[in-house]
């Protein structure tokens, strides 16, 4: 399909032709292992096995590449298996990456637990700020790490700018899209080398999978990825796979509602006594707001806030709320809310990375927006 097709077309076309055998419209769930060969070495479209291909994964990916404008895409178990893939493809023992200040916990603990007893180094900047990030390169920098939006402060990072401080360096920019999704924010047009997407959260929309995604644009740097994707095996299943991608079609309907309500939360919150400080990039005072609407198309469905009276306030409002439900995990139709100081975050604890314990993050849905104004306002108390 041609990229020159818009967004919400390329959403469901992508990747989607026609079952040839019985002309379904939908790509079939091949729940198979393994594939007959005619003759050695004879093989149907390139499949012999499924960890190192599957019909209903390269329709996904297919799908991924052309949403965010990449060369290709790849499907993963989790987006924490997306990201180990991409350290092993990009890093040997020795090489350093800056990360942000404020990242995924889950990510923060790849790093500090993981990727470290490796020999890989990271030192962490905030990357919003530019001068920030080149302080912290050194000569071992193989990678900028961003997030924008960031998780759960809501950071909003120039891409353009850095990309140019790591190309300076000969590093390559990831940047973690999961909270923008490719509707509202396209990196690799920015400059960016690797896209990483939890594809569980607005990708798959219904929290109904665990899902995670690369996709790239440079052809050699794709080699190695899928090369490793097959070699270390963390691959998407297929009815995983088929999952986000029906997920995907219904993804810029659901992120113009998501980001309609997020709005609205937003503003009641501002508004609200018992909030001391509100994190969402659509608004006017947030630092990020100018580059967040240069660099998307939308500001998005999450927002997080500070609550008046500390911790125990804001866990408080967590049990308090009914209609957003107390949960991890982010991007359904449903709306949630999480305290990621004792939840998300707690990985991050006594790090540069601990977030304010105060602080309430929440998924705004696809709900009726009064009601859901309703529920936070009986919260708040």
């Amino acid at each position: 399909m041609s990229d020159q097709h818009s967004f919400e077309t390329l959403a469901i076309h992508a990747g989607n032709t026609a079952d040839p055998l019985t002309g379904a419209v939908v790509p079939p769930i091949y729940q198979v292992s393994t594939y007959k060969q005619d003759g050695v070495g004879g093989l149907r479209g390139g499949y012999e096995y499924s960890r190192s291909a599957n019909p209903t994964r390269t329709a996904l990916e297919e799908n991924l590449a052309a949403l965010e404008g990449g060369r290709r895409g790849l499907a993963f178990a989790s987006g924490l298996a997306a990201e180990d893939c991409l350290l092993r493809t990009l890093l040997t023992p020795g090489d350093h990456v800056v990360i942000p200040n404020d990242a995924y916990g889950g990510t923060f603990r790849l790093f500090a637990k993981v990727a470290s007893r490796w020999g890989v180094e990271f030192s962490v900047a905030d990357t919003s700020d530019v001068s920030a990030v080149r302080a912290a390169i050194t000569p071992r920098t193989k990678a900028v790490w961003v997030e924008t939006p960031s998780n759960p402060l809501l950071g909003i990072t120039d891409i353009s700018a850095v990309t140019d401080v790591a190309r300076q360096a000969g590093a390559r920019l990831v940047v973690d899209n999961t909270f923008a999704s490719p509707y509202l924010q396209q990196p690799l047009s920015l400059g960016a080398d690797v896209v990483v997407h939890s594809t569980t959260k607005y990708m798959g929309g219904h929290s109904d999978v665990v899902g995670g995604a690369l996709v790239v644009s440079d052809p050699e740097l794709a080699e190695e990825l899928a090369y490793h994707q097959n070699a270390m095996g963390a691959v998407a299943g297929p009815f995983d796979a088929w999952l986000v991608l029906r997920g995907i079609k219904t993804l810029a309907v659901r992120m113009d509602r998501h980001d309609e309500n997020a709005t609205k939360v937003a503003d009641l919150l501002t508004r609200h006594p018992k909030v001391t400080q509100v994190l969402y990039p659509g608004l006017p005072e947030h630092p990020g707001h100018e580059i967040a609407a240069k660099q998307m198309k939308a500001f998005g469905g999450m927002v997080s806030f500070r609550v008046a009276g500390g911790e125990e306030a804001a866990v408080e409002v967590c049990n308090r709320a009914k209609l957003f439900t107390l949960g991890e995990s982010l991007g359904g139709v449903e709306s949630l809310l999480e305290h990621p100081g004792r939840m998300t975050h707690a990985s991050a604890a006594g790090s540069p990375l601990e977030v304010p314990a105060d602080l309430v993050r929440l998924s705004v849905g696809i709900e009726n927006a009064d009601d859901l104004l309703a529920d936070l306002t009986q919260a708040l108390g």
